[in-house]
C-alpha cells in the first residue's frame, strides 16, 4: 500500500521507486501483487505516467486512511505521544494556501524540524479522511459533522475597483448600476449575473445581469484587471486586503454585501492527540487568527 500511495504521490512508479528505495522492477511487481490481491486493476500504465482507475480512486482513498494510523500507531507504541514527526498533510484553497497559509507553514518547519509537510492547493471541498488529509483550511458555511473545527474569523464577498475607474465612471450607489459598468467577472462568482441581499422592506433577493467585459478563472487575474482600472469585479476580502491597504482598490456598495463567511482550521475527530497536528494548530491558529482580524480591519466590516 505504500508503494502504491508513493507512486501516486511522484506521478510514475520510476519516482515511487527513488522515494522508496526499491528497483522499478520491485514497484511494479509490489503493485501488481496488490492489483491481484483487491482482484482489480488499480493504474493504467503508460511508458511516461500512471492513471488511478476507478477502482483505484476508491482504494487509494482506504490506503491513505490506514496508513496514516498505522503511522499514528507506530508513534504511539514507541512512546513519542509528545514528539511532532511524521509528514503534516493540509489542503486549503490555491490563494490561501499560497499567500496566508504557506508562510506559517515555513515558519512552522523551522521551528519544527522534524516534521514534513504536503500542501495541497485546491478550490474544491475535500473529504479530509477519504483524501489522507489532517488538517484543512475551510471558508465555507460549515455542515455538522465528525470534525473539529477551530474557528479563525470571517471574510466578506466585497465588490472592488480602482479609484481612477471609479472617479471616472458614472456613480455606483446601488447594486442596479453595476449594469452601467465594465464588470470583471470571476468564474467563482458569476460570470454573467451577481445576487445580494434583499433591499430594506423586502424579502426578495437582488439579482444584476450584465455582459463581462472580463471573464477570468485566476484571482490574480482579476485583482490585476482591477488595479489597471478596467472595471468592477466580486473576490473575497482577503483576495484584495493588501491592494486596499496601497490604496490601489476601494471596496464598493458595503452596505449591500451577503453576510459574512466563516473561517476555520479543520481537522477529523480524534486527530488532535496526534502530535504533529497538535503542535501545527498550537502553532498556526494565533497567527491565522490575528491575520483575518487585521484583514477585517484593512477591508471594513
Amino acid at each position: 500500500m505504500a508503494i502504491f500511495v508513493a507512486a501516486l504521490d511522484e506521478g510514475s512508479l520510476a519516482g515511487a521507486a527513488r522515494k522508496v528505495g526499491r528497483s522499478p522492477a520491485a514497484v511494479s511487481r509490489a503493485i501488481a501483487f496488490l492489483e491481484e490481491h483487491v482482484g482489480a486493476q488499480l493504474l493504467h500504465r503508460t511508458t511516461r505516467s500512471i492513471k488511478l482507475s476507478e477502482a483505484g480512486e476508491r482504494y487509494a482513498a482506504a490506503c491513505r486512511r490506514l496508513l496514516a494510523d498505522l503511522q499514528e500507531a507506530d508513534m504511539l507504541a514507541a512512546g513519542e505521544q509528545s514528539v511532532p514527526r511524521g509528514t503534516l498533510t493540509l489542503t486549503a484553497p490555491v490563494v490561501a494556501g499560497e499567500e496566508i497559509l504557506r508562510p506559517i507553514l515555513d515558519a512552522y518547519m523551522e521551528a519544527y524540524p522534524t516534521v514534513s509537510v504536503r500542501l495541497y492547493l485546491l478550490d474544491r471541498p475535500v473529504v479530509l479522511i477519504d483524501e489522507g488529509i489532517d488538517i484543512a483550511l475551510r471558508i465555507a458555511h460549515l455542515a455538522d459533522s465528525m470534525l473539529v473545527a477551530l474557528p479563525l474569523g470571517e471574510v466578506r464577498r466585497v465588490l472592488a475597483a480602482s479609484p481612477r475607474y471609479l472617479a471616472n465612471h458614472p456613480r455606483i450607489n446601488e447594486p442596479a448600476d453595476l449594469s452601467k459598468h465594465q464588470i470583471i467577472a470571476m468564474t467563482h462568482f458569476g460570470i454573467d449575473s451577481w445576487s445580494f441581499p434583499p433591499a430594506e422592506g423586502s424579502s426578495m433577493a437582488r439579482t444584476v445581469q450584465f455582459t463581462p467585459r472580463l471573464i477570468v478563472n485566476s484571482v490574480r487575474g482579476a485583482v490585476a484587471s482591477a488595479v489597471e482600472e478596467n472595471g468592477v469585479t466580486r473576490l473575497f476580502s482577503y483576495h484584495i486586503a493588501e491592494q486596499v491597504r496601497a490604496g490601489n482598490l476601494k471596496i464598493i456598495l458595503p452596505a449591500d454585501e451577503h453576510a459574512p463567511i466563516p473561517v476555520h482550521l479543520i481537522t477529523p475527530y480524534g486527530r488532535l492527540s496526534v502530535p504533529k497536528v497538535r503542535s501545527f494548530v498550537d502553532f498556526a491558529v494565533p497567527r491565522l487568527r490575528s491575520y483575518f482580524a487585521s484583514m477585517t480591519a484593512a477591508t471594513g466590516s
